[in-house]
Formats: structure tokens, C-alpha cells, sequence
């Protein structure tokens, strides 16, 4: 039989025990948002059904989570590693914002195309009321 007098509990950790916790979990999350950003850039450049819906929802989420942990975090607790974390992490969303742009100027640019197309297919007369002897 299992002795339940060994089991002892711990004392709540202190705040000054948690800094240095969040401060580290605050790293590890800048570091899995910044891999999630390149990993999101990489698949809007091959990806042709990208989907950029998705894409917004996972981006707010990272900045709903990034905005909690920076709120509970010990400023004093951060070191050079958040700000070098915090420069990668600005750096790939630049990436990403680039490969955005593009893509939705390439999206606008087709739109425009097939709009001319279209223009130009009403515009020849085929489907006029002439066409079907109506005139």
C-alpha cells in the first residue's frame, strides 16, 4: 500500500520564483510565432490556395497570446535574447507582409484581367439585342 504521509506540498511560487519562468515562456513564444510567420511566408510563395483567412485568425491569435505574456512579464526580467527574439520576429513579419502585398497584387492584377475580358466580350456585340433578332 502507498504511504500518503511521504507526499508533502510545495509553497505557491512567489512572484519573484514566476519572473524568470515568464520571461522564458515569453522568449519560447516569440521564438514559435516568428517560426509560424516564416513557415506561413514559405506556404503564401508556393501555396496557390493559400488560405489568407487563416492566416489573419493564427496572426491575431499570436498577438492576443503575445500581448497576454507581455503583460505578465517582469520587464526587468528581460534580457538581450527578447530583444534579438523581438528584431527576428519584426524582420520575418516584414517578410510576410511583403509576400502578402504581393500576392494580393497579384490577385488584383487577374481580377483586372478577367474584368477586360469580360468588358470587352460585351462590348463586341455578341450578346447584343441584334444578336438574337430582337432589333
Amino acid at each position: 500500500m502507498y504511504d500518503m504521509t511521504t507526499i508533502t506540498t510545495a509553497a505557491p511560487a512567489t512572484d519573484d520564483q514566476r519572473a524568470p519562468l515568464q520571461a522564458a515562456s515569453l522568449l519560447a513564444l516569440i521564438e514559435r510565432i516568428a517560426e509560424n510567420v516564416d513557415a506561413e511566408t514559405e506556404a503564401l510563395r508556393d501555396d496557390p490556395k493559400f488560405d489568407l483567412k487563416s492566416s489573419n485568425v493564427r496572426k491575431s491569435r499570436h498577438l492576443y497570446e503575445l500581448g497576454r505574456a507581455f503583460k505578465n512579464v517582469n520587464r526587468d526580467e528581460l534580457g538581450p535574447q527578447h530583444h534579438e527574439a523581438m528584431a527576428i520576429l519584426r524582420t520575418r513579419l516584414q517578410r510576410n507582409e511583403a509576400a502578402i502585398k504581393a500576392h494580393l497584387s497579384a490577385v488584383s492584377e487577374i481580377a483586372s484581367i478577367i474584368q477586360d475580358v469580360i468588358e470587352r466580350a460585351q462590348a463586341d456585340g455578341t450578346y447584343s439585342a441584334n444578336a438574337f433578332g430582337s432589333g
